[in-house]
């Protein structure tokens, strides 16, 4: 299965980036083996709408134009679940043993997903009550793709 990041705003070059991109890249490792192949990050530009809801009405279009008709799509929101570690690796499992070719997760703009992303998301996903930075964001959903690939593997790497 294909797993692919889609995020809203780019992320510029500093310690968060590298940080994102070593848990990113460590999980393209540990995934391939277990028919997780890692696509990458597709970023883009933040609405200029002049409004929060019209710019999340466009960037969610943009959005779901970029992502391959027929991928489940996993959308991170603070109003999602919760989830544990071994119940994301479990989803993540149960998409790919399923037979689901693509896997995509969207990360949304400061001012959130538009209506349309998370209609169509099979999971909504929230790391959290609090507000996060988008660039914490990605760093810990990448750190969390890495994490549900050791959980998958029997890797020690998670320990509950």
């Amino acid at each position: 299965m294909k797993v692919q990041v889609y995020a809203v705003g780019r992320m510029k070059a500093g310690p968060e980036k590298e940080l994102a991109d070593r848990y990113f890249e460590r999980f393209g490792k540990a995934g391939g083996p277990l028919g997780l192949e890692f696509s990458g990050v597709s970023e883009l530009p933040e609405g200029r709408a002049s409004s929060a809801q019209e710019r999340r009405a466009d960037e969610a279009m943009r959005l779901l134009a970029m992502i391959p008709p027929g991928a489940a799509i996993v959308t991170l929101d603070e109003r999602g679940r919760n989830l544990a570690s071994q119940h994301f690796a479990d989803r993540i499992a149960a998409l790919r043993d399923g037979g689901c070719k693509a896997l995509a997760l969207a990360i949304g703009g400061p001012d959130g997903h538009g209506d349309a992303v998370r209609e169509k998301a099979g999971l909504v996903l929230s790391f959290g009550l609090a507000t996060w930075p988008h660039q914490m964001v990605r760093i810990m959903l990448a750190e969390q793709l890495y994490r549900a690939a050791t959980i998958l593997s029997g890797h020690p790497y998670h320990r509950a």
